[in-house]
């Protein structure tokens, strides 16, 4: 699927920038709305690939973060497996030096057959339980072992996927960039919505309490601040990344990518939504973009690359799935 995805957006970049850069040269250039459509639109197919990409280095931070917690608990578990094979070593010492000779003066020096059971008894229970004692603790540590080996094919595994995702995120935005550039030399660092800082909006007045007046707040705070892709903030932001950093200072924790946000929130219809609540797009199965309702239909996103947090009128939005607060 994202092979797929990444063929046809490197097409569909790959002729926009020829067809803008014929453009230059014939009587008809695009405007700096028809520009911004156009890069909206192909960012549209990048942005499911950095929601992946976001979902799997997630995976495996929590894989590595696992993966040193085991680290930490083999340690100990490995000392009492030294100690444990030192006292079996001592036992095998003596009973190598004192062999046969051992086991007879054992038996001649006892007063009678009581003393001698007596003593061989308490040297086989000895042993025995040394050697329960080394087998448990080297279960132990053999099991742990086998978890972080797991864990260690996990982390290979997603090491791999997140730097092929990077891969084709790197060559995707190559030719965003040749877009962006082209905006620029048309219509200069301010021209189209994406270049110009006075485009953010302002927010409406907050007048809900709670969680979502204080995420509508924190996000707010973020309008001018400019989009990067894996960007939780403080400085700079993704979609998920800048509803997850506002919810966060509600004391509300979000899933990292927009798929799994709409997994976890309380659904609601248009007519329930409040300041702060969460509006989904693209895909009611698996939402690739999210913003944060901030009243009188509007909304404020970090939309993409190129073009900082800002308000978007979405009363009237098709590519809108669905809607959700968080719990």
């Amino acid at each position: 699927m994202i092979r797929r995805l990444l063929r046809v957006a490197v097409v569909g970049l790959m002729t926009l920038a020829v067809g803008v850069g014929t453009a230059t040269h014939a009587h008809a250039d695009p405007t700096a709305a028809e520009l911004d459509a156009q890069l909206d639109a192909q960012f549209r197919i990048l942005e499911p690939i950095i929601e992946e990409y976001n979902k799997v280095n997630e995976e495996l931070k929590q894989s590595r973060a696992k993966a040193a917690a085991l680290e930490q608990q083999l340690a100990p578990l490995a000392a009492q497996v030294d100690e444990a094979m030192l006292s079996v070593k001592s036992i095998a010492v003596s009973a190598y030096k004192n062999g046969r000779m051992g086991a007879i003066n054992a038996l001649l020096g006892s007063k009678d057959a009581n003393d001698t059971a007596q003593t061989l008894t308490q040297l086989e229970v000895l042993a025995r339980n040394q050697r329960n004692s080394v087998s448990g603790v080297a279960d132990t540590v053999d099991r742990y072992r086998n978890d972080k080996k797991a864990l260690d094919q996990i982390i290979a595994q997603q090491a791999a996927h997140e730097a092929e995702l990077a891969a084709k995120k790197k060559e995707i935005e190559t030719q965003v960039a040749a877009l962006e550039k082209k905006q620029r030399e048309l219509f200069g660092g301010g021209g189209g919505t994406g270049g110009s800082s006075a485009s953010t909006g302002s927010c409406p007045a907050i007048t809900a309490g709670g969680a979502g007046g204080t995420a509508l707040r924190t996000a707010c705070a973020q309008l001018g601040k400019m989009y990067l892709y894996g960007a939780e903030g403080p400085d700079r932001y993704d979609c998920s990344g800048l509803t997850l950093y506002s919810w966060k200072s509600a004391g509300k924790s979000l899933p990292r990518t927009a798929a799994d946000q709409w997994r976890a929130v309380t659904r609601i219809t248009k007519d329930q939504l409040q300041q702060g609540d969460l509006i989904f797009f693209y895909n009611s199965s698996n939402p690739s973009h999210v913003g944060m309702y901030a009243g009188g239909g509007q909304m404020i996103h970090a939309s993409r690359a190129g073009v900082p947090v800002k308000m978007k009128n979405v009363s009237n939005d098709s590519s809108i799935v669905g809607y959700g607060r968080p719990k």
